[in-house]
């Protein structure tokens, strides 16, 4: 149990279906098509999916993004349902349920990236961080020691919140998949 951060595949994104993202898509493509922009398809991708658990404290995250990013930015890194990698005309609020909020917030994966790479600057996460290829990579690296022992030998202001480091490394690595992949990223 708990809440994840899942790359979604284009069965996921078009059925109807219970855990289905069908009249969320149909929202993100009326957007573009409002913008004069083609609709979105999830691309093929990989054979997996991103799949990321969020099983660290929020507060030392929330306390980085507030002395370092500003309200927008800081609302295009966490205030989001859907990620998607195509630019919606500006963030764009659905009203259709999700398993967490009554309204889906579609964010671009581009506005993620590029808070999540700022505040990857200030942490200098390391250059070891794992680019996720198979679910819970990353989640299992804070985990099982690997993060801590690097940490031990490091100076740089990651090492010292890893709480903080997680949740800027998630970010970081959900909008590089979705970018990547041209998949959407939902948290699940």
């Amino acid at each position: 149990m708990g809440v994840y951060l899942y790359g979604l595949d284009a069965a996921d994104w078009s059925s109807a279906d219970e855990g289905g993202w069908r009249a969320v898509a149909s929202g993100v493509n009326g957007a573009l098509a409002r913008a004069g922009l083609p609709p979105y398809e999830p691309g093929d991708g990989p054979g997996w999916a991103f799949e990321e658990k969020l099983g660290r404290p929020m507060d030392s995250f929330t306390e980085l993004c507030g002395a370092h990013l500003p309200a927008g930015e800081r609302a295009a890194l966490g205030g989001w349902t859907v990620m998607v990698p195509v630019p919606p005309a500006g963030e764009v609020r659905l009203p259709f349920a999700t398993a967490y909020d009554d309204v889906a917030e579609v964010v671009a994966a581009a506005r993620v990236l590029a808070a999540a790479e700022r505040l990857a600057a200030v942490l200098g996460l390391p250059a070891e961080l794992p680019d996720p290829h198979g679910p819970l990579v990353l989640t299992g690296w804070f985990l099982d020691g690997r993060a801590q022992r690097l940490a031990a030998l490091s100076t740089a202001p990651w090492s010292t919140d890893l709480d903080a480091a997680f949740h800027v490394a998630l970010y970081l690595r959900a909008a590089q998949y979705a970018l990547r992949h041209g998949r959407p990223v939902a948290y699940c």
